[in-house]
């Protein structure tokens, strides 16, 4: 019998510090996708706070799957399907498409594993501003700490602030991402560039 996940919305608020097993879970997940999915995809990247070395997060990763374009949306919510993903639609958020894990062992790999990091599922086109605010986010933050112990510091913050309340956190700590994102376009050329790199020569 397969055990559902909690409702994220009803999870207590909790930020924690950075865990250097979420980048090694998200490889073994990022691993077991691209077997399944394979030329579906180009490329798998490792998003949000859990991707950035030292910030305090949320333990849930979040994964956008990259594709070529929404042409190739039906066939790879089909892929995902196999695998224990129940596709969501974009929930408000346009150029990037959810998908919920149906229990705790998602993706299936046959060997009944329980992963023992959450994680959230996105699909992402090539093309996506949405996958471009994402990948400047990490990008940025990746290489300035300042920002990083800042950003960790209101997180920890609003946290404490709305322990039940999602909404409430994400929108303390609203302010803050915004500013981070201003002073991130100065990567915006080089993440553009690398998403213009991916597929050629497939």
């Amino acid at each position: 019998m397969k055990s559902k996940l909690p409702n994220s919305r009803k999870r207590v608020v909790l930020v924690v510090p950075y865990d250097e097993e979420w980048q090694v879970q998200f490889e073994q997940i990022r691993d077991l996708l691209a077997t399944y999915l394979g030329s579906l995809i180009l490329s798998i990247e490792h998003v949000g706070s859990t991707s950035v070395p030292g910030l305090a997060a949320k333990p849930i990763l979040d994964i956008d799957v990259i594709i070529r374009s929404r042409d190739d949306l039906d066939e790879t919510i089909n892929e995902l399907s196999k695998l224990g993903y129940d596709h969501k639609g974009d929930l408000g958020i346009v150029g990037r498409e959810a998908f919920s894990r149906r229990d705790e062992k998602v993706p299936w790999d046959g060997t009944g594993y329980v992963w023992q990091t959450l994680h959230h599922l996105y699909v992402c086109a090539q093309t996506s501003g949405e996958l471009v605010r994402h990948l400047i986010f990490r990008d940025y933050l990746r290489e300035h700490p300042l920002d990083v112990s800042e950003y960790a510091e209101v997180k920890i913050t609003a946290a404490s602030n709305h322990r039940q309340d999602i909404e409430g956190y994400m929108a303390e700590k609203a302010e803050c991402i915004e500013k981070i994102l201003c002073k991130a376009k100065v990567v915006e050329n080089e993440v553009v560039q690398y998403l213009d790199s991916l597929g050629k020569g497939k």
